[in-house]
């Protein structure tokens, strides 16, 4: 190489480093700690060494396709034979007690709620495993404060859940948690403070967790030491009322196309299978599915992906990149000041209760978990249902719509749910699936991208 030629080279890289460096600043990475699972807080709302909580070992990071997944999405989340992970009533007993009245009010506004609801916000989480290192919005407790900063749970860690499958709590330490808001793909994951880089950890596999269209009945869990056993638990419950389901049984891919993303979405929920696209975001709702992978009529385990192909002209861009996302935001609602006053509109009535009496008193039905702060397209019926679920607008549901389920039922007849929620229409009920896929639109005749990895 000539003495010219190599100074051209040089210059031609300065270039595109200064050019770098600009795109950089208008758009810099968000930092986030990690999070490993049994590593102590070192600012934590509740002292950890009284067993309040208990993470899984060695526990690796499912491959996710697709870093946004709805809090309902199949096999999001899993669980064990030993269920009581979470200490729910001990949780309760340290936030009401009197001595500990800041830090339960620090608590309470990051989640929106007033002191005087905790026990009925309590009653309606649900405790389960992370099976993907999960993005979230972690506070610590400093000097009578809650101190958010982003940070990355590994997959394992025990957390409670809402009743749109969005994180809560961090079971070990009581941390009150809310929705990453930052570029799931522009994130620095920083390990330090006795987190160490765990085994497994993929790029690649981060996922962060955007609220379901509606309350769930139940939740689907897998188990995270046997895959192939699923867990049906009922949203609110510890674990003492859970059902197990065959999650190896195969389910059968729907056809989809000539559905919209978000109708294609609702489809494969309730065949017990998950979405997949490209990219850090899903496509728009409305934009048009043209193919799957696999294709309709395959078979896979409850909780695989299945990639959807959308028209290029509907929202995506050319090979294989979505466009921007008009689909929910995973930001909640602005806090609402804790202590006596007026409760938060729009919040959803109490389930009734954790089964098992870990509450001191039944909660109130006027008063429950914050809403997000933009209604996802509303879902179909639970998942398994016995026919093919018809086509439907991917307009937002009302407020008062009933409850769905994430979870297929073990093989008996339906039932309902053993605590409707007060004044709404019953939760919607799950049914063995069928092997027959559900029809569809047919396929927009203009060309495709693929929004596949």
């Amino acid at each position: 190489m000539t003495l010219r030629a190599f100074m051209h080279r040089i210059a031609v890289l300065t270039v595109f480093a200064v050019l770098l460096s600009g795109c950089d600043k208008e758009n810099p990475l968000t930092v986030v700690k990690a999070v490993a699972a049994g590593a102590p807080s070192l600012a934590p709302f509740f002292d950890e060494d009284s067993g309040l909580g208990k993470d899984a070992a060695a526990v690796r990071s499912q491959p996710v396709r697709g870093s946004l997944q709805q809090g309902d999405t199949p096999g999001l989340y899993g669980g064990s034979k030993q269920p009581t992970i979470c200490d729910v009533a001990a949780l309760e007993r340290f936030l009401t007690d009197p001595g500990n009245h800041d830090k339960a009010q620090a608590w309470a506004h990051v989640l929106n709620i007033r002191t005087d609801r905790i026990p009925e916000y309590l009653d309606r989480l649900t405790p389960v495993l992370l099976r993907h290192d999960t993005l979230v919005q972690n506070h610590d407790y400093k000097k009578g404060k809650a101190v958010p900063y982003n940070s990355l749970l590994q997959a394992g860690i025990a957390i409670l859940v809402d009743e749109q499958g969005l994180p809560a709590v961090k079971c070990s330490c009581g941390n009150p948690l809310r929705p990453f808001k930052g570029d799931t793909g522009r994130i620095s994951v920083r390990f330090e403070d006795g987190n160490k880089k765990w085994a497994g950890y993929e790029r690649k596999s981060v996922v962060a967790v955007r609220p379901a269209p509606r309350k769930l009945a139940r939740i689907a869990l897998v188990d995270v030491h046997e895959p192939a056993r699923g867990i049906d638990r009922p949203v609110g419950t510890t674990g003492e009322r859970d059902a197990t389901f065959d999650a190896g049984k195969p389910r059968v891919v729907p056809e989809l196309a000539g559905t919209t993303f978000a109708q294609a979405g609702r489809e494969l929920i309730d065949a017990g299978l998950a979405a997949g696209y490209a990219g850090q975001e899903p496509p728009p709702d409305g934009a048009r599915v043209t193919a799957t992978n696999p294709p309709a009529g395959s078979e896979l385990a409850f909780g695989q992906y299945v990639m959807l192909t959308v028209a290029e002209g509907d929202g995506s861009a050319s090979g294989g990149e979505t466009g921007p996302a008009t689909g929910p935001t995973t930001t909640p609602p602005s806090p609402h000041p804790s202590g006596p006053g007026t409760p938060p509109s729009g919040t959803p009535p109490s389930s009734g209760g954790r089964s098992g009496g870990t509450s001191s008193a039944p909660p109130s039905s006027s008063h429950g978990t914050p809403g997000p702060s933009s209604t996802p397209p509303q879902s179909s019926a639970a998942p398994g249902s016995a026919s093919p679920a018809p086509k439907k607008s991917s307009s937002p549901p009302s407020t008062s719509a009933p409850a769905s389920s994430s979870a297929p039922p073990p093989p008996s007849p339906p039932a309902t749910s053993s605590a409707p929620i007060t004044g709404e229409p019953p939760t919607v009920t799950s049914r063995p699936a069928t092997s027959e896929p559900a029809s569809s639109e047919p396929a927009t005749g203009g060309p495709s991208t693929t929004v596949a990895t």
